[in-house]
């Protein structure tokens, strides 16, 4: 699944520069020309991240982006706002409100693409497309290829993107809740124990790589994946 970016930005020659040179760098975009759009699309489906015109009719981005980051449901949202506005002052203001970087127009496309693929490593890793390597494990996303100790390992699209998850996030501990939301999405409603299902899965389809351990449980905490043999706080079983 391509990483989504929601686009908000009320000039519509910018609005489909960024829309092109977005697709084109592998990424699912959405267009949309004001705040009030911009709230209705993420109350359908959260983007992977937010490229924010600071100048927007009605409700301003920089206000748009406080409101967000006021929500427990966006506030880990990624955001980068897109201005003309340059002064100190104004950066100052735009970091104040926890966006996540600074684009200045006129913008090259190619330094938005890589400062929004630095954004992606540091806030989404899952989704910024790059290769991921745990252990023995690699992931592939461009591909969706998974290999252990070389070999390949066949998972169905669900498990693909649990491991996906888990390997961009080593070592942390996730709760059923928190896997939902990350993995199938906040807008989809599942029984937690669902989780434990998928994760059964998965560590029979990396049984015969001496994989499995990987996915240890933690009693009181949800699921990690480690890069070591298991501790004595957790175990292999859902």
């Amino acid at each position: 699944m391509m990483p989504s970016i929601l686009v908000v930005e009320d000039e519509p020659a910018i609005q489909e520069l960024l829309r092109v040179n977005l697709e084109d760098a592998g990424f699912a975009v959405r267009t949309v020309p004001d705040a009030e759009a911009a709230l209705g699309e993420i109350r359908r489906a959260l983007p992977d991240l937010l490229l924010l015109d600071w100048m927007l009719p009605g409700q301003s981005g920089l206000a748009l982006a406080r409101g967000l980051r006021a929500e427990a449901r966006t506030r880990e949202l990624p955001i980068i706002m897109v201005t003309a506005r340059g002064d100190e002052a104004d950066r100052v203001a735009g970091l104040e409100a926890w966006v996540d970087d600074y684009v200045t127009k006129p913008f090259s496309p190619r330094e938005l693409k890589a400062r929004i693929k630095a954004v992606l490593r540091r806030r989404a890793p899952e989704a910024a497309q790059e290769i991921l390597t745990v252990g023995s494990l690699e992931l592939d996303p461009g591909t969706h290829r998974v290999t252990a100790n070389g070999s390949p390992v066949q998972l169905g699209p669900t498990e693909f993107r649990l491991l996906k998850f888990l390997m961009a996030r080593p070592e942390r501990v996730h709760s059923r809740s928190q896997l939902l939301d990350q993995v199938w999405g906040d807008h989809v409603y599942i029984e937690e124990r669902t989780i434990d299902v998928h994760i059964r899965r998965l560590r029979l389809n990396l049984q015969p790589f001496d994989c499995a351990h990987m996915i240890e449980t933690v009693r009181g905490g949800g699921y990690r994946l480690a890069a070591r043999q298991m501790s004595a706080g957790a175990d292999a079983r859902p």
